[in-house]
């Protein structure tokens, strides 16, 4: 989908696939994915990613993980034309701040209310609970019955003037600038490790929101990439992870965004067959003016694949690395 309001034009794709331990399980994809934009103009433009936990105790987190993106990206989508009047964008940076985690939690909060109330908890689904993890876990979900939705988010707001970052829990946000440089718009969350991860499920979730608000007037990045844990979590180290955003940039300049678009599928499934095993999700919003233009162009391009210089023993699981080939990433 193409997007444009005066000078500034973006597009967005993206793609999730269901990992492949969940699909031997016989597991749902937990991960989440939307956008929306302003029909007329095109910006605002909104990109949010969700995952659900994996674990049994979050035994319906694939329908939070979707209410938190649907939710989460009207929430700022309505805010952002709220603020297209305001002239100061430090005052539009604290109300970000200060309001938007706690708008987003709330709502997500009220729409988990609402399923439960239209499909109650089933005595099957708590049975099922207490066997795999416990009469406490059984009575917790009972007394509380927004964990069995728990899930992290990721969430981007594109404006004319200005790019909002917002996240909460595990998954990474890249940036990449029109040198192909690539960084991190959020500091890390030293609280996440191994399996442990905020979540919208907890107690005052919105404390634990990250948010970066960064004014457009000079210069813009080419590309964000926001992904689930499943993507990074397949490369070996972080440098093989980061090496993907210049990759794909570079691919989308080449070959174009549509090209990278139909690729998507393929790229996840590689991934998590030879990587995490998770659901990986990735979705792309870049600047329109980086992307091939001419046929002559596509012609150039030697791979499809981001990270075609990369072999598949850069991903963890080394009995599926022959499948991996030189894949790098995953997307939806």
């Amino acid at each position: 989908m193409a997007v444009e309001k005066g000078a500034a034009q973006w597009q967005v794709v993206g793609r999730s696939v269901r990992g492949a331990s969940h699909e031997r399980a016989g597991q749902p994809n937990q991960d989440a994915i939307h956008w929306l934009a302003e029909p007329s103009t095109g910006l605002p433009l909104i990109l949010a990613v969700a995952d659900g936990h994996g674990s049994s105790r979050y035994f319906r987190s694939e329908t939070g993980a979707r209410l938190a993106v649907e939710i989460g990206a009207r929430v700022i989508y309505d805010f952002l034309v709220s603020q297209a009047g305001v002239d100061n964008l430090s005052v539009i940076k604290r109300t970000a701040e200060e309001w938007l985690p706690k708008m987003l939690v709330r709502r997500w909060l009220e729409a988990v209310g609402e399923h439960t109330s239209a499909h109650p908890l089933s005595e099957a689904e708590l049975g099922s609970l207490t066997i795999t993890r416990g009469a406490a876990d059984g009575e917790a979900a009972q007394s509380n019955m927004t964990l069995a939705y728990g899930a992290t988010i990721l969430i981007v707001g594109v404006a004319e003037s200005f790019i909002l970052y917002m996240q909460l829990g595990d998954g990474e946000m890249l940036t990449v600038s029109d040198k192909g440089e690539v960084s991190k718009p959020l500091p890390a969350d030293e609280r996440l490790f191994a399996n442990e991860t905020t979540s919208l499920c907890a107690p005052d979730a919105w404390r634990d929101f990250r948010v970066c608000f960064q004014a457009t007037s000079h210069t813009s990045p080419a590309a964000i990439l926001l992904s689930t844990d499943g993507y990074p979590n397949s490369f070996r180290d972080e440098t093989g992870f980061l090496q993907v955003g210049s990759d794909i940039l570079e691919i989308i300049r080449t070959d174009g965004l549509e090209r990278v678009k139909d690729s998507m599928e393929t790229w996840l499934m590689d991934s998590t067959r030879a990587g995490s095993g998770d659901d990986v999700t990735l979705g792309i919003i870049c600047r329109t003016d980086v992307i091939a233009s001419s046929s002559e162009q596509v012609s150039q391009t030697q791979s499809l694949n981001p990270g075609n210089d990369v072999t598949a023993s850069e991903f963890k699981n080394e009995e599926d690395q022959s499948a991996a080939l030189s894949v790098r990433g995953s997307i939806e």
